[in-house]
């Protein structure tokens, strides 16, 4: 493996520490997780008594004021461990970075200590049955009543909805002015008419909730508002590159992880008098993939590197996201396959792998959304209106 060169001591002694956390409070349980479809509230509150959750988060607001490679750290480990279940990510690089960036100082002090210490947990309501991708397409609507503002309407496949304390809520202001129409609330998830529909049944990632949220006449404050009204379109695009980096890392990290267990497993299992290693198809599969590996590693380290400049693109961490989740999917098929009939069962972590990667072609953007990204860039000004400009 090519040798990185982003971090420093000080990160790579947290890394450790991290593994350590990983592998006494996550990995003995998560199998139960995954049947319970969900983790406990008590693995939050250690996660931000050891550190792990929003290291970035300044001091004045209760957290270490680190920087972006420590909150990497945290996800690149979940991943490599196999542990798809706490949803630290939405909570960390999304909800917190989202009130950072542009709450209030009241809804700074009141919610940011609460997210670095685990006690409150926070989820990122967008998506809705009519509008995923298309999020200028959304339909809950808030509606301006005397000194409050009463949203009403539907949000589904939310990560941590059934646990969440805290929602950044994008909803309609204005139903004819499009994405100007858009605005952003900071909801408490105690409000009146806050409903939490059933905890779905996915594919994969079965120990992060995922769940349907409902908001029937709910009240709240214009104080509550995340930037100003209207503003919420432009808000949310400033943040997809971050979103679609973190999605990059995802996959880079658990294709080079699934290819050391395979080859790990295919050195140990015997067949026709070899080792499944021996067979030259084995090692080709395996040398591909950790070539085309090591091109992802760098390229997503890179857009890293760029991103905590403030210089990553949306087209370039439109790339980054595109490449490494189509490996991050074939590698894990590949690599299953190399397993054979133990690959299909649950207990290996390579059956996990698969079944948690498919989502990744689809989570921060689809893969169509990204190629539509990286095409207007590459026909700027030739299209005429086509490809749906």
């Amino acid at each position: 493996m090519i040798e990185r060169t982003l971090f420093n001591d000080e990160h790579e002694l947290f890394r450790e520490s991290v593994r350590r956390f990983i592998e006494k409070e996550i990995t003995p349980y998560h199998l139960q997780w995954e049947k319970d479809g969900i983790v406990p509230r008590e693995l939050w509150l250690k996660a931000g008594e050891a550190g792990l959750l929003c290291c970035t988060v300044p001091e004045e607001y209760g957290g270490l004021g680190l920087d972006y490679l420590f909150d990497v750290v945290v996800f690149e480990e979940l991943w490599r461990s196999g542990a798809s279940g706490p949803g630290f990510l939405i909570h960390t690089d999304l909800v917190a970075t989202y009130i950072l960036s542009f709450g209030t100082e009241e809804q700074k002090q009141h919610w940011l200590p609460k997210m670095v210490s685990g006690e409150a947990i926070g989820s990122l309501g967008m998506t809705e049955p009519h509008a995923g991708s298309d999020l200028k397409a959304i339909r809950t609507k808030a509606v301006r009543d005397g000194n409050e503002f009463v949203i009403n309407g539907q949000k589904v496949y939310i990560s941590n909805g059934q646990m969440c304390d805290v929602l950044v809520l994008a909803t309609k202001t204005d139903r004819d002015a499009g994405a100007k129409g858009v605005t952003l609330f900071l909801v408490d998830a105690n409000t009146k008419g806050f409903e939490r529909g059933q905890n779905l049944d996915k594919l994969g990632m079965k120990a992060q909730d995922t769940s349907e949220l409902f908001f029937n006449d709910m009240r709240v404050p214009p104080e509550s508002m995340l930037g100003d009204e209207g503003q919420g379109f432009g808000l949310m695009m400033t943040k997809l590159a971050q979103e679609r980096l973190a999605q990059a890392i995802r996959s880079a990290t658990v294709t080079e992880t699934v290819i050391q267990w395979t080859v790990e497993y295919t050195s140990e299992r015997d067949a026709f008098g070899q080792t499944i290693a021996d067979f030259q198809n084995t090692q080709f599969v395996l040398a591909d993939l950790d070539a085309r590996a090591t091109v992802a590693r760098v390229f997503t380290d890179k857009c890293i590197d760029l991103f905590m400049q403030g210089k990553l693109d949306a087209v370039t961490a439109a790339k980054a996201k595109m490449v490494t989740s189509e490996l991050h999917c074939e590698a894990v098929d590949k690599c299953l396959q190399l397993f054979g009939g133990a690959g299909y069962m649950w207990e290996y972590p390579i059956c996990r792998a698969y079944a948690d990667a498919r989502v990744v072609k689809i989570a921060g953007g689809s893969i169509e959304i990204m190629k539509t990204i990286i095409a207007r860039e590459l026909f700027k000004g030739r299209l005429n209106g086509r490809n749906g400009q």
